[in-house]
């Protein structure tokens, strides 16, 4: 039976709403800084040539452009008007992934350079795994890049009796979370975030400009009751940010 001319199915979906003005100028103003057009560093509209072009309250326009602002897509400078900040890669915290994974499901591209890979007796790798003072520690340092971007510099003692193959792969395309979640799953975490200077090497590796602080992070990992790893992770800090829920 109809009523109205409408089934009962129909009356029940529910009716599509535009979205709010702020939100279409919010969406505008993404689009145009993914396809390019508005470049990192960039200048954006006025408020008053938004307020012109869609026709709404510098209020409304005053808004979306605030979020964004919340949001580190743009940032605003007293008399000079509102920019585009450089796109900051994300790293989740929650979950430990390989950053090849972490990269490609944005889908860029990740490549990876080997700086070290060695044997090592040092006292702080040493102390680090928990191993004892006559033993050895496996060591490696590389660069990961996203579009030929760098946005890692891993610095990275690992557990030799847990990992005794470490020193044969190939870590140019295989990294060593892979490698090792592989050989030896992971049971737990701790890690810590901070923000510091890198050295000279440290930022000619981020082609990072003097002065400007990276966020570090510092984890270690567990497995088979043993620390498995102790990892030093250097980002620039103007192009990265690290995310996680719970």
């Amino acid at each position: 039976m109809l009523y109205c001319g409408v089934t009962p199915s129909e009356s029940a979906m529910p009716v599509q709403r535009p979205a709010p003005a702020y939100a279409r100028i919010k969406d505008y103003v993404r689009r145009q800084i993914e396809t390019g057009t508005w470049p990192a560093g960039s200048v954006i509209p006025s408020e008053h040539d938004l307020v012109r072009q869609f026709g709404v309250s510098r209020m409304t326009v005053h808004r979306a452009l605030r979020e964004l602002t919340a949001d580190h897509v743009l940032h605003r400078v007293q008399g000079a008007g509102t920019f585009v900040n450089p796109k900051r890669y994300q790293s989740t915290l929650i979950e430990i992934r390989s950053i090849a994974a972490e990269i490609e499901s944005r889908g860029d591209i990740h490549t990876s350079q080997v700086l070290l890979l060695e044997r090592t007796t040092d006292v702080t790798a040493l102390t680090a795994l928990g191993l004892a003072a006559t033993d050895y520690a496996y060591h490696s340092c590389m660069v990961h890049f996203e579009n030929n971007e760098p946005i890692q510099v891993e610095d990275r003692y690992v557990n030799p009796h847990l990992y005794p193959r470490y020193l044969e792969q190939d870590f140019e395309h295989l990294t060593p979370s892979d490698y090792m979640t592989r050989e030896a799953p992971l049971q737990r975490a701790e890690y810590v975030i901070t923000a510091r200077l890198p050295d000279a090497v440290i930022r000619q590796h981020l082609r990072m400009p003097a002065g400007d602080p990276c966020l570090v992070l510092q984890r270690r990992t567990w497995a088979h009751e043993q620390i498995a790893t102790d990892v030093t992770l250097w980002h620039p800090g103007a192009r990265f940010q690290f995310s996680g829920s719970f």
